[in-house]
């Protein structure tokens, strides 16, 4: 199930999308969806819940779709915390409202979902933790300045 995004690929996407919609972001503190958005926001990105069952989490106000979150934010960024089955109406919604990139954490991955964002010209990638990755690409130098 692993990407095939490579290092270039993904310091692209941490260098340039900065407003950041995370679909099924939890606002329980020990979920991970949670943990990494919390690191991520630290991080300088702007966080976008987007969650049905919640009205706020990390200071932001959650919304129910992508595409109410799309109404009243510029999204860059995807990050789905959702099962792979769930992917394929994340991402036509990623796709409907222009967003330039669409993540999905470890153990999340669709082979057909991820074919058609990037036949709309998205970049993607699946299997692989946003916290985790922008870490490397702290430590490597290969993010614009500290906090992007």
């Amino acid at each position: 199930m692993k990407s095939n995004a490579t290092a270039e690929h993904i310091a692209h996407i941490l260098n340039n999308c900065h407003t950041i919609a995370v679909v099924g972001l939890s606002p329980k503190p020990h979920r991970a969806s949670f943990d990494v958005s919390r690191y991520m926001q630290a991080a300088g990105y702007r966080i976008i819940p987007v969650n049905p069952n919640a009205t706020e989490v990390l200071g932001e106000k959650a919304y129910a779709t992508l595409a109410e979150a799309a109404r009243h934010e510029k999204i860059d960024l995807v990050n789905c915390f959702r099962n792979s089955e769930d992917i394929p109406p994340v991402v036509d919604e990623a796709i409907a409202i222009g967003a330039r990139a669409v993540w999905m954490q470890l153990g999340v991955a669709h082979a057909a979902a991820a074919a058609k964002a990037e036949a709309a010209g998205l970049l993607v990638v699946q299997d692989h933790c946003l916290k985790i990755d922008h870490r490397v690409m702290l430590s490597s130098g290969m993010l614009q300045g500290p906090s992007c």
